[in-house]
């Protein structure tokens, strides 16, 4: 099991300006960091990825889809532009060393039709996310598309919508993610989906019902983490809080507030806490 940290909450362009931030995140015992691939060049990720392994944090991608490659737009030339896209992701993060490419892939956040997603739209997605899946295998690159909650998106919002898609893909390289923000609007029981579907999920982020700092809100976090014990998880466990850096993200997740005191804070809770819970889990199962 790996601690990681999004690092959405610092910015979308992550570089070498960032290297004490990183280095105080491993002096926490974070083990590995989500870094935006949003734009840029393969050759600063590959910057980057060197000042990660200097560190020793392992590489991991956030990424979306964007308005103007929508991998399922009736357009066939969007949809080419979401391929190249999609593939630019996986090339950037093959160029950091990066284990995974997690995040919205399958849909542009905060673009909508008025309506759920119809036949068509979920088999564009699919033959999307199979392509990718199938790019990033040789690279090493896993994907992990997120189920996002429908106020944000409208194409795979639940994590039964996540599964259906993930057995229509069918791809060993391919898996979806389990957010607990997200969940604790969309699942009933968020511990108990997270049990079901186990076996699909290869991404877990920790997130808090406003997205600030893990522990300080209602998510039922001891529930999840006697789930995660109990099915044996040993993937990534990624805190994701939200602030106000990036004013274009800060929009499209309604971020009008300061949901922490200081990031230095954030960054030592969350992993205090996190730790604090999977060996409490531990005592509990043993």
């Amino acid at each position: 099991m790996k601690v990681a940290f999004n690092l959405l909450v610092i910015g979308a362009d992550i570089g070498m300006q960032h290297a004490r931030q990183l280095e105080r995140l491993k002096a926490l015992g974070y083990d590995a960091v989500e870094v935006p691939v949003f734009s840029g060049r393969q050759e600063h990720y590959a910057a980057l990825g060197r000042l990660l392994a200097d560190i020793g944090l392992t590489a991991g991608a956030a990424a979306v889809a964007t308005p103007e490659a929508n991998p399922v737009s009736p357009d066939p030339a969007v949809r080419a532009k979401a391929r190249d896209h999609h593939r630019w992701i996986v090339d950037c993060t093959a160029a950091m060393s990066g284990e995974i490419v997690a995040g919205p892939l399958h849909s542009p956040v905060g673009v909508f039709t008025g309506f759920g997603p119809t036949a068509a739209e979920t088999g564009r997605c699919v033959e999307a996310m199979r392509a990718m899946a199938e790019y990033a295998a040789p690279a090493g690159v896993r994907i992990s598309a997120e189920a996002v909650n429908r106020f944000e998106c409208y194409m795979m919002s639940t994590i039964a919508e996540a599964s259906a898609i993930h057995r229509a893909v069918n791809h060993p390289n391919y898996g979806y993610m389990f957010d607990t923000f997200h969940a604790n609007i969309e699942e009933k029981d968020p511990p108990a989906t997270f049990e079901r579907y186990h076996g699909e999920i290869n991404h877990f982020h920790v997130s808090e019902n406003d997205r600030g700092v893990p522990g300080s809100g209602h998510v039922p976090f001891a529930a999840h983490f006697d789930a995660l014990r109990r099915c044996n998880y040993d993937g990534w466990l990624t805190v994701e809080s939200f602030g106000r850096a990036l004013p274009e993200l800060a929009g499209a997740t309604r971020v009008w507030r300061d949901l922490f005191d200081d990031l230095d804070g954030l960054f030592s809770q969350s992993i205090a806490f996190i730790r604090r819970e999977w060996a409490a889990a531990g005592e509990r199962l043993a």
